[in-house]
């Protein structure tokens, strides 16, 4: 079902105007020509009309590519760029005014897209621009690799490839160099470069509907970046799995989209299209590069990764490969002044990046003091029980989890937990000393502390410790239940004093207050140990469902209405009641059976 897209945008009619207006305050380098509506150009601050004495590189186009193409407007790349309407091509007047305002007597080289609209008007305002004596140069990029060759009088599509086609003759017209010499290593670039892309999401146009022409589980390979359909609509697969595609069709042998063939060096760049998080970006970089490496036998010499030509919010990515010598190599790392082109990215990359080992820790105890004992004793026995069911019992219940964070929180709470039970399940596996009890809480902080991160991983963390130093304080070989509820309040205690949440703050502490209360009330009125951990797990569930009654205190939660937090328990505090109650009804069941 179709739907308008949400946008914060004011009139959808002034959303190039404003966003210029908006790049020219953000940075002081840029300025634009006094010519709105009709006339949308960014160009550089310090260059003057009519006398700058270096070669003017100008691109331009629709817009809704940000930060292409204005954003790569500075000193070392473009002089000028021409904004179009959304996805429309600038008319020829804009595209003149650009020319007359900084082409001085070196000349002019006009990079142009390979699209029908930005070919006729660039073509048409070159012609006129000559005819008023300035001397023009074109080069039209296309270096789309999704659809095979022939493609008639249109041929290819110009791609995020162009912004490399940008630097290098920037770079080259700010060394000085002639106008001919600036348009032939534009030139030769943009024959050096293919580039491919995949989306996972239609994009929306401002004040427009958002076509729903991409169903739920499909992804689109090869598409333009005006949200034109794409070479074929997929399953949405891996991101290995696509970036793999992407390449291999890039850089087929059958096609020959560019002259790059085993043994070459090339510089990559990853694009996000506009809705694509930088961490999706990464990944698929992570990926890419050991693909060019060892499946097509390439050195990889830069790599940029980020967003560069986008298609407004449209989620997916681009792949561009361009063939690299020493020459192209130091155009791109030339220095720049333009705001979008990406920094710390210069000089050699190597062939591979070999982690930095983590320090190890001045702990005084001995590692290999600590491991699995070789025989179980009973306490053993029911410390792994426990400890075995506790963290598979968070493990099933991560999707629930993450349901109720997803409303109250940031949705991760249950990945969070997975991850901490996981590793303290396969660790305990391997080394943790079972058979002495404080040592064992020891290690579980160990495992949580290595790979749960956020809030609650250092809550747990801080849990653990506290544990530990009040049960290893007397060191007896068999803990007494006793001791083990002076852990559980030492620990809650200290999670209260470093965390600052109290009961009612609706928070895990929800759950573990009442389950303490009611173990050391049992324990004290005489009852078995075990029934005592039983009705405190009873007492943890009732104290985390009654959450949903509570206003939070701490945590992402305090942001959140209270009509949604009525409907939803406290996340931590459910899980914090899952792994008690589950390790209480091991704790029974290893009992009953010995």
């Amino acid at each position: 079902m179709s739907s308008h897209g949400k946008k914060l945008i004011n009139d959808p009619n002034d959303v190039v105007t404003e966003f210029i207006e908006g790049l020219v305050e953000t940075f002081p380098g840029l300025q634009y020509l006094n010519g709105f509506p009709e006339v949308k150009v960014v160009l550089r601050a310090d260059v003057s009309i009519g006398t700058y004495d270096k070669v003017a590189v100008i691109s331009g186009g629709g817009s809704g590519h940000e930060p292409a193409h204005a954003g790569f407007v500075g000193e070392g790349m473009l002089t000028a760029a021409i904004c179009g309407d959304v996805f429309t091509s600038p008319p020829v007047d804009s595209i003149l005014a650009g020319i007359r305002a900084v082409t001085g007597p070196m000349g002019c080289l006009l990079v142009v897209k390979n699209y029908t609209g930005d070919r006729l008007n660039f073509g048409l305002a070159a012609e006129q621009a000559k005819s008023e004596g300035y001397k023009i140069e074109t080069v039209i990029v296309g270096d789309d690799c999704a659809l095979p060759p022939p493609r008639g009088i249109a041929g290819r599509r110009g791609l995020a490839g162009t912004i490399l086609v940008h630097k290098v003759a920037g770079a080259a017209a700010a060394a000085g160099r002639s106008l001919d010499d600036v348009a032939a290593e534009a030139k030769q670039a943009s024959e050096m470069v293919g580039t491919m892309g995949v989306a996972l999401s239609v994009c929306t146009l401002p004040g427009q509907v958002t076509s729903d022409r991409l169903g739920p589980g499909k992804m689109e390979l090869g598409l333009g970046i005006h949200g034109e359909p794409g070479a074929a609509v997929a399953d949405l697969q891996p991101v290995d799995v696509v970036v793999s595609h992407v390449l291999k069709q890039i850089l087929s042998t059958e096609t020959h989209y560019v002259p790059i063939t085993r043994g070459n060096r090339v510089v990559l760049m990853v694009n996000g299209l506009g809705g694509t998080p930088i961490m999706e970006l990464m990944i698929a970089a992570r990926k890419a590069v050991p693909q060019l490496q060892l499946e097509h036998g390439l050195a990889v010499d830069r790599v940029y990764t980020g967003s560069f030509m986008t298609s407004l919010d449209m989620a997916g990515f681009s792949i561009s490969v361009m063939k690299a010598d020493p020459a192209i190599l130091q155009l791109l790392d030339a220095p720049t002044k333009a705001p979008y082109w990406p920094v710390g990215v210069g000089g050699n990359h190597p062939p591979a990046k070999i982690p930095v080992p983590v320090p190890a820790s001045r702990s005084t105890r001995s590692e290999e003091a600590l491991g699995p004992p070789q025989e179980l004793n009973e306490q053993g026995y029911i410390l792994q029980a426990a400890i075995e069911a506790a963290t598979n019992e968070i493990i099933n219940f991560r999707d629930s989890l993450n349901e109720w964070d997803s409303k109250v929180g940031d949705g991760d709470c249950g990945s969070t937990m997975f991850r901490g039970a996981r590793a303290i399940l396969e660790d305990m596996r391997k080394h943790y000393p079972l058979n002495d009890a404080a040592e064992t809480v020891n290690e579980i902080g160990a495992s949580i502390r290595r790979v749960m991160g956020g809030t609650s991983g250092v809550i747990y963390d801080i849990f653990c410790r506290a544990a530990y130093a009040k049960l290893n304080r007397s060191a007896p070989a068999v803990i007494t239940s006793k001791q083990w509820a002076d852990a559980l309040e030492a620990a809650i205690s200290a999670v209260s004093k470093y965390g600052g949440a109290m009961a009612g703050y609706r928070t895990l502490l929800d759950a573990l207050i009442p389950a303490s209360a009611v173990l050391r009330e049992r324990l004290g009125a005489g009852d078995n140990p075990v029934t005592a951990f039983i009705l405190s797990s009873e007492a943890a569930l009732s104290g985390a469902e009654s959450t949903k009654h509570m206003h939070p205190q701490a945590g992402r939660s305090t942001y959140v209405s209270g009509d949604v937090l009525a409907s939803v328990p406290d996340p931590g505090a459910m899980a914090a009641a899952a792994w008690y109650r589950a390790a209480a009804l091991a704790v029974k069941k290893r009992v009953q059976a010995s």
